[in-house]
């Protein structure tokens, strides 16, 4: 599928273009492929792409195990606490889980992650609800301190990487939702005793990277820029 390197190879240099003005480091690209088949998966990484990101644990379970075994798995929706054995057993080269929003869903994980013998701690992120919306997952803005504070001290199967946010849909302006989750970035490195730079900022998406890279991100989402418009989930 030479459209989907096409549009990769546009979305690298839109993000090169973009850190280069502002003088920031490239963010890492998550290609969000939920519902794509995998051919078009297989053609970005033939073009030299790694890290794909999957939104549903039943479907990221299927097709692993059909694609190559050197892909670096993000699961990036929500995530069940009963569907985390699943999920970790299932895709062995899982990455990072960026959608980790409470202390069940984090002790599910540990728990998971013991039992599989994964040869790696798993990478994980506090998703936070930067906008105030019941449809969104991820924990209260105060809640992510004492979360993150849970992962480090009580799973040691778990390494924690920062935190994640989805911001408002539909809002044009996602800037307050960014200032909020490098805000609560800070609250929780000080929880820690850390380096607020040691913490990545998962955030912005198709249609806003280029402020989330403003705002900090270190880790962008980008589906339908690469991959085309989803075919509609069955």
């Amino acid at each position: 599928d030479a459209s989907v390197k096409d549009n990769l190879d546009a979305v690298n240099a839109a993000i090169s273009s973009v850190c280069a003005q502002l003088g920031k480091p490239s963010p890492r690209l998550v290609a969000v492929s939920k519902v794509q088949p995998n051919e078009k998966i297989e053609a970005a990484y033939s073009a030299g792409h790694r890290h794909f990101g999957e939104n549903y644990v039943q479907e990221l379970v299927g097709k692993a195990p059909e694609l190559p075994g050197d892909i670096c798995w993000h699961f990036i929706g929500m995530l069940q606490s009963n569907k985390a054995k699943m999920l970790v057993q299932g895709v062995p080269s899982l990455y990072m889980v960026e959608s980790v929003h409470s202390i069940k869903t984090a002790t599910a994980l540990e728990k998971a992650c013991a039992n599989a013998e994964r040869e790696e701690k798993l990478k994980v992120l506090v998703q936070v609800n930067t906008s105030d919306e019941d449809a969104k997952s991820g924990c209260e803005p105060k809640d992510a301190p004492p979360l993150a504070k849970h992962i480090v001290d009580a799973c040691p199967h778990l390494t924690l990487s920062g935190l994640m946010t989805i911001g408002k849909f539909d809002d044009p302006n996602p800037e307050p939702y960014f200032a909020m989750l490098s805000e609560i970035r800070d609250q929780v490195a000080g929880t820690l005793g850390v380096d607020a730079a040691s913490l990545e900022l998962s955030m912005g998406m198709s249609g806003d990277y280029d402020k989330a890279i403003s705002a900090g991100s270190t880790n962008v989402r980008v589906g339908s820029t690469i991959f085309g418009e989803r075919m509609k989930k069955a």
